[in-house]
Parts: structure tokens; C-alpha cells; sequence
């Protein structure tokens, strides 16, 4: 089976050894991803802002796979405090509201940067007819 894998450019994907997504036949998994860009964390202190932007970085990495976010099956949410949980939520929803994913949202103790407030992972899952799975073994 053909696999995909999709980086976003991040230097630790070298150290750490993985991608910002992976594409195996019509499954595609994106990675934690946070609200960083380079070395600057977006949305300082806002996990409404944060969030949002973890979503347009995941719909980014989809899209090199050939996703869209309607074929999102599943994510998970990591949140620093979870009193956020309405903000949070307000964006996913932005994004989520008629798709509804399979979803999590549980509380950590810390993520990597202090001033990161949310990780996400989503799933996205390819129908059969799905225009981009041309090329992809489905079986």
C-alpha cells in the first residue's frame, strides 16, 4: 500500500522523526499539532486564537493529502486548562459544526512550550469515490 508523508517544515520533525501527516491508502493522520509558527507560538495566551490555527494548519496538511476537512472522522484535542473548554470548543465548532467528528477533549499537565494552550490531532478517512484517492490502493 502507497504511503504519503506530509511535512510542514518544522525542524523537529527531523529530530523527532515524524510528519506533520501520513496518508496510507484512504487514511490520513495528522500529528499533535500546535499553534506555532517558526519559532513564534500564534495567539499568545488565546486558545480561541490558537485553535484556529491549528485548524487552518491541520486543513493545510490535509489538503496536500488530498483531504478537505469534511472527510475529518476524528480529533483530539490536548488542552493546558480546561476552563478554556468554550473557547476551544467555539472554534472547532466554527470549523466542525455540520461535519461532527468523533471527538476528545481532555486536559494535560503541561504541552512542550508553556505558552502552548491546545494540541490537536485529527483523522481523516477517504470514501471509495473520493476524486483525490486515484493512484491509492484502498484495499
Amino acid at each position: 500500500m502507497k504511503r504519503q508523508n506530509i511535512s510542514s517544515g518544522a525542524v523537529w520533525e527531523d529530530i523527532v522523526g515524524y510528519s506533520r501527516a501520513v496518508r496510507v491508502g484512504n487514511v490520513i493522520e495528522v500529528a499533535g499539532t500546535t499553534a506555532t509558527d517558526g519559532d513564534q507560538i500564534i495567539g499568545k495566551g488565546n486558545a480561541y486564537e490558537q485553535t484556529r490555527f491549528i485548524l487552518q494548519k491541520i486543513e493545510k496538511a490535509l489538503a496536500e493529502a488530498g483531504a478537505t476537512m469534511e472527510d475529518v472522522v476524528r480529533t483530539r484535542m490536548y488542552v493546558t486548562d480546561i476552563s478554556h473548554w468554550e473557547e476551544i470548543g467555539r472554534a472547532h465548532g466554527e470549523v466542525f459544526r455540520t461535519i461532527k467528528p468523533a471527538s476528545t477533549m481532555v486536559q494535560v499537565s503541561a504541552l512542550i512550550n508553556p505558552d502552548q494552550l491546545i494540541e490537536i490531532e485529527a483523522t481523516a478517512l477517504l470514501s471509495a469515490e473520493h476524486p483525490q484517492t486515484e493512484g491509492f490502493s484502498l484495499r
